[in-house]
Order: C-alpha cells, then sequence, then structure tokens
C-alpha cells in the first residue's frame, strides 16, 4: 500500500508516473494538469495531434468527463469494463483540456481492471492520462523490465506491479454511427 500512496500522491502534486495496468505498463498525469500533460507528451516525444486516453475507476467518474449513450453503456461498458477496452466518447470540454483530447470533441476512456491503479485513480479523484510508457514508436511494455529505461530515469515515481492481459486494449470509436473499431486488441468485440 506504501507504493500505492506514494503514486496518488505524486500524480496529486502534478508528477508523472510509470504504472501497471491490466493491459500494459503506463505513463501518466492526472487529466486536469496541463504542465504534466506536456511533460508526457515531450518524454515520450509524442506527436500533439495523438490524444491521450484516460483511466478511470468508475462509470460514474466516466460520466463527469464524457456523454455516455445509453446503448453504448449496454452494449460496450457493461459488458467489457473493467476490462481492456477503450472507447471514445463526447466529452465535456470544459473539463478535459485541448492538450489532452487534441483540439477534438471527444475523449477515450477505459477502466482497467487492475486493483492498484484503481485504487491510485480513486486517491487522486479525477482520471489518469495513460499511454504506453514507451517512446513514441516503440513496442509496447508489459512488464517493468521492457519499459525504456530513458523513461524510468525521468519521471518522478514508477509503481511497480504487473500487467494481468499483456495485450493492447481494444479501442472503439463510438462519437462515430456506426461505431467503428480502431483497434482490436485485449477483448474481442464484434459490432
Amino acid at each position: 500500500m506504501e507504493q500505492i500512496d506514494k503514486a496518488a500522491e505524486v500524480l496529486k502534486n502534478g508528477g508523472v508516473v510509470i504504472f501497471p495496468t491490466d493491459t500494459a505498463f503506463g505513463i501518466g498525469c492526472r487529466i486536469d494538469d496541463e504542465k504534466a500533460v506536456r511533460r508526457v507528451f515531450e518524454l515520450k516525444k509524442r506527436d500533439y495531434n495523438k490524444p491521450l486516453l484516460a483511466l478511470v475507476n468508475s462509470i460514474e467518474m466516466a460520466r463527469e468527463y464524457v456523454s455516455i449513450p445509453k446503448d453504448v453503456e449496454e452494449k460496450l461498458l457493461d459488458r467489457y469494463w473493467p476490462g481492456g477496452l477503450t472507447v471514445f466518447l463526447k466529452c465535456n470540454l470544459e473539463k478535459v483540456p485541448s492538450i489532452v483530447r487534441s483540439g477534438t470533441d471527444s475523449l477515450a476512456l477505459r477502466l482497467p481492471d487492475h486493483t492498484d491503479i484503481s485504487t491510485v485513480i480513486g486517491r487522486v479523484g479525477v482520471p489518469i492520462l495513460a499511454t504506453s510508457a514507451n517512446i513514441s514508436g516503440g513496442s509496447t511494455p508489459y512488464t517493468i523490465f521492457d519499459v525504456n529505461r530513458e523513461l524510468i530515469s525521468k519521471v518522478d515515481f514508477v509503481l511497480n506491479g504487473e500487467c494481468t492481459f499483456r495485450k493492447q486494449s481494444t479501442i472503439i470509436d463510438c462519437t462515430l454511427n456506426p461505431w467503428k473499431i480502431i483497434r482490436q486488441g485485449a477483448v474481442k468485440v464484434s459490432i
């Protein structure tokens, strides 16, 4: 619990943390700290035109940031959350900084099936931005030993642990009609 407390404290105070999720190791910060968000982009050498996804610890938390249509909740979230499903939904533009969503009106969200990161998110009290803990274009890290050493040396804290699925999340754009599968991953979804 000491590690979880430390990770939550660092994130609350605007730090950047590397952490395990159910799918892969991520690097991230709190959603509402634009300075920390910029730092994540810079550390990863990530293009600012590529939006980040946010991790939540409940559908209730998700509802504070995005609009969840009833069919999305019933057909996708109730079935695949918590787990390896990321969904793009229309977001609350006042609560989600433009840099997070790359100037669009949507946000990618996931509710991970991982006790440690869910506990951290709950203690921080806001969604945590997450992207794989690699330099953009590098291979996805599924163990702490796969995480780029340069990244580890530049973040404020590393929460050790294990990823359970060890597979990238499935991504579905639910802002489109019909929905569009962007990537098949940890969960197999047919729409």
